[in-house]
């Protein structure tokens, strides 16, 4: 026990405060720190079978009290210090890490000039700090996302006018092939034309030539 003490490790003393188990908590202590033996083993000692741990050189049997101390341990931590146990817990070692997770959750019980104040106070503020900054990241998912609808609205904006440009050259290349499609039949009707009265012309002028050798033979 003194090296524990040396060594500045902490154990639990049972509590000597209470009359009904003074007694028995202070001669426990006085047996601290216990030495304890487990297990699940069930070994045959004699004609009676025992949990206990067996060992080349012997048997350890765990509810054995001058083998080990788990008796004195199961007795005084469940039977005689089980509340005060629980108070401990609750009022020492819980309290202790509530208060260290409060702490690193920015929740003091003082404030910078080491004056207490009101854990309340001390919540609703950091309430509003994270509505604040819940509300300004909300904000600034906004207008990212109307900057986004923004950029792809330009962007097709853009790619309508690129396809617009295009449609008005196909159209005008359109126009223009219709204009000399148009041109070349005008000038094909304009040849069949004259074709047509050259040959109207070539005709009349083989008929009327027979009709003139007719009269000079006459003659």
């Amino acid at each position: 026990m003194s090296e524990l003490v040396s060594n500045g490790v902490q154990i639990y003393q049972f509590p000597t405060d209470d009359d009904a188990v003074a007694e028995i908590n202070s001669s426990m202590n006085a047996h601290l720190p216990f030495a304890v033996v487990g297990s699940v083993e069930e070994v045959k000692v004699g004609n009676k079978t025992v949990r206990a741990r067996q060992y080349p050189w012997g048997v350890v049997q765990v509810e054995n009290e001058s083998h080990c101390d788990f008796v004195k341990l199961r007795e005084m931590l469940i039977r005689v210090n089980m509340e005060d146990l629980r108070e401990q817990t609750h009022a020492r070692h819980y309290e202790l890490y509530r208060r260290c997770k409060l702490e690193e959750m920015g929740f003091k019980d003082t404030d910078p000039d080491s004056q207490p104040f009101s854990l309340q106070e001390t919540y609703e503020a950091k309430r509003k700090e994270f509505l604040s900054d819940l509300q300004r990241k909300e904000e600034e998912m906004r207008q990212m996302f109307v900057n986004k609808v923004k950029e792809t609205e330009a962007e097709l904006k853009e790619k309508e006018r690129d396809l617009h440009d295009k449609f008005e050259q196909l159209k005008r290349m359109h126009q223009e092939e219709k204009r000399k499609v148009e041109e070349k039949r005008r000038d094909l009707e304009e040849e069949m034309n004259a074709f047509n009265k050259r040959k109207v012309a070539a005709e009349t002028l083989s008929l009327s030539q027979p009709l003139k050798k007719d009269k000079d033979k006459k003659k």
